[in-house]
């Protein structure tokens, strides 16, 4: 239970960071050869720099000023080296005033045990119907 409640932490940290729009929590423990698939381009991104670039295009968007960016169900399964999670998140939307607008995603992510400390290897968010 005890990696299960570290994963929590983290991925709990990483939303806060991204209301937040600090970058620094949002890259922490992103290890340096992250690959990462996303709804807006680029597609795929590989490593901290590109990682970085996908966000700068993320808080550059003014509907996502509102400080939205929502964990509304995540599910962790961890062994001893090896994680993963899936969660049902929300951000805002073009039209962010009210909850039912909110863009709704799935986000999945791995994650490595490496000298003691969970790092995320890969990200990957969709939308429904997408």
């Amino acid at each position: 239970m005890e990696n299960e409640q570290q994963i929590r932490l983290l991925v709990e940290n990483w939303a806060s960071a991204a209301r937040a729009q600090n970058y620094d929590g949002v890259m922490a423990f992103h290890h340096p050869d992250i690959v990462m698939y996303d709804v807006p381009p680029p597609f795929q991104s590989k490593g901290l720099d590109a990682y970085k670039k996908t966000w700068q295009t993320f808080f550059d968007c003014p509907q996502n000023n509102t400080g939205i960016f929502d964990i509304l169900e995540l599910n962790i399964t961890a062994g001893n080296d090896v994680a993963f999670c899936f969660a049902h998140m929300q951000c805002a939307s073009v039209d962010n005033q009210k909850p039912d607008d909110y863009l709704q995603f799935r986000l999945t992510i791995g994650f490595k045990k490496i000298d003691g400390q969970w790092w995320f290897m890969h990200e990957h968010h969709s939308v429904p119907g997408v």
